[in-house]
């Protein structure tokens, strides 16, 4: 893998982190953006959904979240539970489907690439089920910023059930890489300079932009303006 190509500046990382930490948190519990001025309707350069993503939902949702993660980001990892807060809500009902694409970002979290092609693993050896909950598991044992240990890796594969000597196999053979770039490269052009960074596609194929971690309220306001 070319490392370098999943790396971005220091500064433009941390400007996101910051965006994600300070703009989004900055009074602790209430949004600083109305649902109104969140609701921001653009085009980016995402490349489309299709089968290929990892998708958590009704594809036919009126709203597809594609979020672009990492899984050592502690940022991610606060989202991450927010969008499975959401599926709860609105994913039963099938207005909101969820895609999880890859943004390691390497000059933070070195061990992130790897941990995004255990996903990709998970998916080969059992499917969607497996895919998400690896990527639950991964999420809920790491406390992020690059400290889980990458034994752990077979570990959790153990835990949700899969092979793991096939998974070891997977793992080692770098197979997966190529796709964890294009994702990184994918969110690169569609805007993306800090993790988590996502995009609310509508039915009519308009985009919102959504930085940073978002709290859930914020993200509810959001959505049902765009349901509206």
């Amino acid at each position: 893998m070319n490392m370098e190509k999943l790396s971005v500046p220091i500064s433009i990382v941390v400007a996101g982190i910051l965006i994600a930490g300070a703009v989004y948190y900055s009074s602790g519990k209430t949004p600083t953006k109305t649902a109104l001025q969140a609701v921001q309707p653009t085009t980016t350069s995402m490349r489309p959904i299709s089968a290929d993503d990892h998708i958590l939902g009704n594809p036919n949702a009126d709203l597809i979240i594609v979020e672009y993660s990492d899984t050592e980001c502690p940022f991610c990892k606060q989202f991450h539970a927010t969008l499975q807060r959401v599926m709860a809500e609105y994913g039963k009902d099938g207005k909101v489907a969820w895609v999880y694409r890859h943004f390691p970002i390497v000059s933070l979290h070195s061990k992130a690439p790897k941990e995004a092609e255990a996903l990709e693993c998970a998916n080969e050896l059992g499917g969607p089920a497996k895919f998400w909950e690896y990527t639950n598991t991964i999420y809920q044992v790491t406390t992020s910023n690059n400290t889980l240990d990458p034994s752990q890796l077979p570990v959790i594969a153990k835990t949700v059930g899969l092979d793991v000597a096939k998974f070891n196999t997977c793992l080692s053979s770098g197979k997966y890489a190529a796709k964890v770039q294009a994702d990184y490269d994918d969110a690169v052009k569609a805007g993306g300079r800090g993790t988590p960074n996502s995009i609310i596609v509508s039915k009519d194929g308009t985009q919102t932009v959504v930085q940073g971690a978002q709290p859930y309220d914020a993200l509810k306001a959001t959505l049902d303006a765009l349901l509206q």
